[in-house]
């Protein structure tokens, strides 16, 4: 009897102890984004799929990270263009086309309405059509928001944030969430 007795207390420290380890809480995924800045700080992030994407690598000469912005086409043309590299070759590119943006504020990316333009996807390493959205024809369903915080011609500076999901049918659901992107036009 005493034996189980202190095979009992015994076990019962054990348990008291486990709980009071200092288990690390999950990081943030969002911690790992750049902030959400107004200076034309060459900036881009976003969590898709609740995984943190920012641009990444280079290829070429080319820049991994790009924001045209061209106030006198289609009433103020915005592109947003991104990828991300993954050993020698980039792996997977995000792509924000939207017109016409004229001034700083929320613009609608709901589909049908909203502004125009195009949104393109693509995951290199997914070898099916649900890794490729090149554009909003081959969407059936798209929400969301794109705001532009700052769109300073004179200083040369956009930045924004933005939200969306689409739906292409036969796949998973795309979520861009938390996104923000800020640069030097």
């Amino acid at each position: 009897m005493l034996r189980k007795l202190l095979l009992y207390a015994a076990l019962l420290t054990l348990t008291h102890c486990s709980k009071c380890k200092n288990d690390p809480q999950p990081a943030d995924p969002a911690a790992a984004l750049p902030p959400a800045t107004q200076t034309g700080a060459n900036t881009f992030g976003c969590l898709l799929n609740g995984q943190p994407y920012t641009p990444q690598g280079r290829v070429g000469l080319g820049s991994n990270f790009a924001v045209l912005y061209d106030p006198t086409f289609n009433g103020g043309d915005l592109v947003v263009d991104t990828y991300k590299v993954d050993g020698k070759d980039w792996s997977t590119s995000i792509g924000l086309h939207f017109v016409p943006i004229r001034a700083a504020g929320t613009y609608s990316l709901n589909l049908p309405g909203g502004v125009g333009g195009a949104t393109s996807y693509l995951n290199k390493k997914d070898p099916t059509r649900c890794g490729e959205i090149f554009t909003d024809a081959s969407i059936n369903y798209r929400r969301g928001t794109l705001t532009i915080t700052r769109l300073d011609l004179n200083a040369g500076v956009i930045a924004g944030t933005f939200e969306c999901k689409f739906v292409k049918a036969g796949c998973d659901t795309l979520r861009l969430t938390q996104g923000r992107f800020d640069a030097k036009i």
